[in-house]
């Protein structure tokens, strides 16, 4: 599958690189390690019903060690935000990601 942030860039790339530069900043704080970041951002993504960057943060959590109970954890806690639908639609997704990432 093509990377959605490609199509952007290729689309209007004055815009792309502006937005680059926001995510740049952010990913580059040093008040979160890297590990952390991208668990939130697999809880936000489950929340915001994202399919598309689960499949891009699942595998990019694992790179800086995030295990699969760690990704389970934090997408079973959409349970208290979205209830059952974001487990029935991304921890399955997620777990096998993961297992083939």
């Amino acid at each position: 599958m093509k990377n959605p942030l490609e199509t952007f860039k290729q689309e209007d790339l004055e815009v792309q690189e502006a937005y680059a530069g926001l995510v740049n900043t952010l990913v580059d704080s040093k008040r979160l390690d890297p590990k952390t970041k991208h668990l939130v951002y697999i809880a936000m993504k489950v929340v915001a019903d994202d399919a598309n960057a689960i499949k891009f943060h699942v595998p990019m959590a694992k790179s800086v060690g995030a295990t699969r109970d760690e990704i389970k954890e934090v997408i079973l806690l959409s349970l208290t935000v979205v209830g059952l639908k974001g487990v029935t639609n991304y921890l399955p997704q997620a777990l096998e990601i993961y297992d083939n990432s």
